[in-house]
Order: C-alpha cells, then sequence, then structure tokens
C-alpha cells in the first residue's frame, strides 16, 4: 500500500470516527482531496485508492489536470472543485472545465460563471463562501449578506445554489472551533428553509475536521493529510 492510499484509509477512519461520535452517519460527510501543487502521479494513487473528487485552488493548475485525466482512456469518472479565491479574469476557465465553485463571494462573479458555463453540460454547482471569522485578510461575504446573494444565484439558469463554504481563523480550541462552524451552521440550516436543494456545508480541513463535522459539516477539504506537506515555491494559501 502507497503512502497515500494509507493517508486516505486513515482520514476516512478519522472521518468515520467523528461522525459517529456525535451519532451522524459517516456516508454523511463527503471527502474533497485538496490536491493543489500536486504532481499527477499523486493523483492517480489517490484515485487507484477509491478517491473521486478532487479539489484545487489554482485556476491553470486545475485545468491542466483535469485536461489531463480527461485525455486519459482508464480515468474514472472525476469530479472537480475549485476551492481558491477566483479573479473575475480566470471565471471562464472555471466555469467551462470545472463541476463546483466553493468559493463565490459577490454578484459579478456568479453572474460570470452563469453566463460563461457552456449551455451543453450541467450546471456548475456552486457554494457561497462566508468570511465567518470577519478577517480582513480573507473573501467570503457577511453572514447578512448571505440571502440577497444566493436569492440572485437562484435566478441564474447556469448554476445550481448547493450551499455554504467557510475557511475560519485557524484555532487550536476545539471548544472555539464547534463555536465558529455552529454559527455556519445555523446560517446553512437558514439557507435551507428558503432553497430545498441546498445540501452541502463546506467546512473543515487537516487540523479542525473533528469540530467541523460535529458542527454539521457535509463535505471536509483535506490535503496535508493525505498528501503530506505542500510543495515549497508554490503559492501559499490556507492549509487544508
Amino acid at each position: 500500500m502507497s503512502t497515500i492510499q494509507q493517508n486516505l484509509q486513515d482520514v476516512r477512519q478519522r472521518i468515520a470516527s467523528a461522525a459517529q461520535a456525535c451519532d451522524r452517519a459517516p456516508e454523511k460527510v463527503m471527502l474533497l482531496a485538496v490536491s493543489k501543487t500536486k504532481p499527477v502521479a499523486a493523483l492517480k494513487e489517490a484515485i487507484a485508492a477509491g478517491q473521486r473528487a478532487f479539489g484545487e485552488n489554482y485556476v491553470q493548475e486545475g485545468v491542466d489536470k483535469i485536461h489531463h485525466f480527461q485525455e486519459s482512456d482508464i480515468s474514472p469518472a472525476l469530479e472537480w472543485h475549485f476551492i481558491g479565491p477566483l479573479q473575475s479574469n480566470k471565471s471562464r476557465l472555471v466555469a467551462e472545465n470545472f463541476d463546483w465553485c466553493h468559493t463565490v463571494d459577490r454578484l459579478k462573479i456568479a453572474a460570470r460563471l452563469n453566463e460563461q458555463r457552456p449551455a451543453d453540460i450541467a450546471p456548475l454547482q456552486v457554494l457561497i463562501q462566508v468570511n465567518i471569522s470577519d478577517e480582513q485578510s480573507k473573501s467570503g461575504v457577511a453572514l447578512n449578506e448571505i440571502a440577497p446573494l444566493a436569492a440572485a444565484i437562484q435566478k441564474m439558469p447556469h448554476l445550481t445554489l448547493r450551499g455554504l463554504m467557510a475557511i475560519p481563523a485557524p484555532e487550536n480550541d476545539y471548544q472555539r472551533q464547534l463555536a465558529v462552524f455552529g454559527n455556519m451552521t445555523q446560517a446553512f440550516k437558514a439557507l435551507q428553509q428558503d432553497y430545498p436543494q441546498i445540501d452541502t456545508l463546506s467546512m473543515g480541513m487537516t487540523d479542525d475536521m473533528a469540530a467541523a463535522i460535529a458542527a454539521g459539516s457535509t463535505l471536509v477539504r483535506i490535503g496535508t493529510a493525505i498528501f503530506g506537506a505542500r510543495d515549497y515555491g508554490a503559492p501559499q494559501t490556507a492549509q487544508h
């Protein structure tokens, strides 16, 4: 068994244990493998171990990987999630190539993704990114801005709003992690009251997945615990 295969097995067990500890079914928590800066060979190992959903932070790197596997005759069906900050000039690449975008944080981006999503493929599945810790350096809407953005996205035919995403400020204390994630869960449940298709709450990374799952996360974004430390020299963002 390769290191990546073993790591995936360990992460899945951690997810299962965290879910069972709060009386949740482990299969209700999706594992998104964050593969930013990692080579195709590493993704192939993860695919061999049964992983099908991958998250990328850098648009061109992600598109290159998507094309590589699309051109491979042996590739199983993969699901590609864009989870990085999205600039307007890169929106077309995301709209044309990815299955999901977790980082919709303003109307302009949503409108561009909707306009640029090819009509002959399924709508782009999107999440609204929430700046739950109110950090100046982070993207995301405030809690009171979720409803108007959701209402606008709901009218866009080439997007399907699926829920919310957050990257809280790093916090080592479990109870504090739980409190922040709890605020996200409240916002998520409020959104579900208005839109029946809402089913995805993307929160929790390598260092705080247990608290995220306890709070109700349906998707955890894990990179370091699967693939090891980020490659040096690559652009640095939050550690998934």
